[in-house]
């Protein structure tokens, strides 16, 4: 045992200190270890529209592309922008990481965010050892603070939003975001985390990429396409600084297989699809909200542009066990301070949200 406790000890001498004390992400199926057969999975926001992909390339012997032409070309189209202004990543979170490594510097720079937001932003700077600075949204609206914003911006290199926001499901004013790019302008880089934004694309910041040099939009498709497994994501920004970013990223970010099925996702076919069940996931969240709004053990539900809801309730450590006794997993959010009492859940299938509805309707 003291053996034991020595060789710790030896490799934690060689560790580096931020590392050592980090609180990593705590995702969904860290969270929640035990065999997900028979449960009905509502806590990690993926669609439970299975996507019927397969790939037939048998040829692994050579490296891919380090940006393959044909699926910048096919999601070029999709989302109506140069292929110069898109960069492949392994799901938006090698986004947030290599737009970090690009910009920041460990002894002067930080980055900004506004909590309750994804924390990937929080455990990447702890990760690399970038300071940060939390600007907590206004409670019950999740308004972001933008005067406060402005007022402690010194040493600011990056801000990270998440648009929609997760876990609130709200939205940005776009008009707030405009004036926060015209007053960093050649200071400070802008990021707008669009995972969630096919349920709202109304409210994409695309459109400003070529107008405002510090802007970054990151787009996955995890979310609406359905292929969480997959880990696609993508970079859209102005072309010099995908050209800088490029010096960043790994050489050969996305395997030869995520290439195969993300090229299928991305055809006119594939896309209707997933825009008909972006639609059906909609109307399951209406029918889901109109039914809680009459169980006496929810206090709020709040808005959500997403493909989840926020959820008050009188007391959710309860609410909580007994979904998870019934086998309906959601997300906890008793850790945010000021997201007490509140769970997150993903909207299901219907017959996934006519059982949560029925054993929150018997405990009300």
């Amino acid at each position: 045992m003291n053996q034991q406790k020595q060789k710790i000890k030896n490799i934690n001498q060689i560790v580096k200190n931020n590392i050592l004390n980090l609180i990593p992400y705590q995702s969904a199926r860290l969270l929640y270890k035990n065999n997900i057969n028979n449960k009905i999975m509502l806590n990690a926001n993926e669609s439970p529209i299975i996507s019927l992909f397969s790939t037939n390339n048998k040829i692994l012997n050579r490296y891919p592309e380090q940006q393959p032409k044909k699926l910048l070309n096919f999601y070029s189209k999709y989302i109506n922008l140069n292929n110069k202004n898109i960069l492949i990543t392994r799901g938006a979170d090698e986004g947030i990481d290599i737009i970090m490594r690009t910009f920041c510097d460990q002894k002067y720079d930080k980055i900004l965010f506004c909590p309750p937001t994804y924390d990937m932003y929080r455990v990447t700077a702890n990760i690399l050892n970038i300071k940060y600075l939390m600007i907590f949204s206004i409670k019950n609206n999740w308004k972001i603070n933008f005067n406060k914003i402005k007022k402690n911006l010194k040493n600011v290199k990056i801000i990270y939003f998440c648009n929609p926001n997760n876990p609130t499901g709200n939205t940005l004013n776009k008009n707030d975001i405009i004036q926060l790019l015209e007053f960093t302008k050649n200071k400070i880089i802008i990021v707008i985390d669009e995972a969630y934004i096919e349920f709202c694309l109304d409210q994409t910041m695309i459109y400003l990429i070529n107008k405002y040099e510090n802007l970054i939009v990151l787009r996955t498709l995890s979310k609406a396409f359905g292929l969480a497994g997959l880990r696609c994501g993508f970079i859209l920004t102005n072309k010099y600084l995908i050209k800088i970013l490029l010096k960043v990223i790994a050489p050969y970010p996305i395997s030869i297989p995520v290439l195969d099925i993300a090229v299928q996702a991305l055809n006119t076919k594939n896309i209707i699809i997933m825009n008909n069940n972006v639609k059906t996931i909609i109307n399951n969240k209406k029918w889901l909200i109109e039914k809680l709004n009459n169980c006496n053990c929810v206090k709020k539900i709040f808005v959500s542009k997403t493909n989840f809801i926020l959820v008050k309730f009188n007391n959710s450590k309860i609410i909580f066990d007994i979904l998870n006794k019934n086998n309906i997993i959601v997300r906890d959010q008793n850790h945010e301070k000021i997201l007490d009492n509140c769970l997150r859940i993903t909207i299901g299938t219907f017959y996934e949200c006519k059982k949560l509805f029925y054993i929150l309707q018997k405990i009300s």
